[in-house]
């Protein structure tokens, strides 16, 4: 490797917010994240984690603990957790990482940091009240195979209730504006 090639996982002192963890202790759901020691069990029991190669519950939180703020919040693998709580349940210290994990997301999405298809998801739920956008071909052939036609979605209920949530507001924004 050339010296000016840097590996990836080096960890540079810029990168470092001490006061981050401190900011998570304050919030609902992170507030025992220091108690974690690092053994391990959240990543050996989680499900997820036995069929991906880069989702370690372990190391998410050790990078809050460490104050990679930027590193975790941008990390893709934080939302690869399935919020099964198995992590949880099975943590010694009693660690909710599984709710660190999703204080995390909301940090995250807060910063307007969230995978496409969940933005996606997200402005469908808003314009047509379903998580998914139902293609006309599929409701001619429920129609064709003398189905019930499906219910309505109601989005404008679903904007009102979903108000001022950031994410939820980013989005609609950006949907009004295309």
């Amino acid at each position: 490797m050339a010296e000016t090639e840097k590996p990836k996982d080096v960890i540079r002192a810029s990168e470092i917010d001490p006061k981050f963890k401190y900011e998570l202790l304050k919030m609902h759901g992170s507030e025992k994240i220091l108690r974690c020691f690092q053994c391990g069990t959240c990543t050996s029991d989680c499900p997820v984690a036995r069929f991906s190669d880069t989702y370690r519950p372990r190391t998410i939180i050790r990078m809050a603990q460490l104050g990679l703020r930027d590193r975790v919040l941008n990390s893709e693998t934080l939302w690869l957790c399935a919020a099964c709580f198995t992590c949880t349940d099975r943590c010694p210290q009693g660690v909710e990482v599984a709710s660190v994990i999703r204080v995390l997301r909301n940090l995250a999405a807060e910063k307007g940091i969230v995978p496409a298809v969940f933005k996606e998801q997200a402005n469908s739920i808003l314009t047509s009240g379903y998580a998914y956008n139902i293609p006309e071909l599929k409701i001619k052939k429920r129609e064709a195979q003398g189905l019930p036609p499906l219910p309505r979605g109601n989005p404008e209920s679903l904007r009102k209730t979903l108000k001022g949530i950031k994410f939820f507001d980013t989005i609609q924004k950006g949907s009004s504006s295309s």
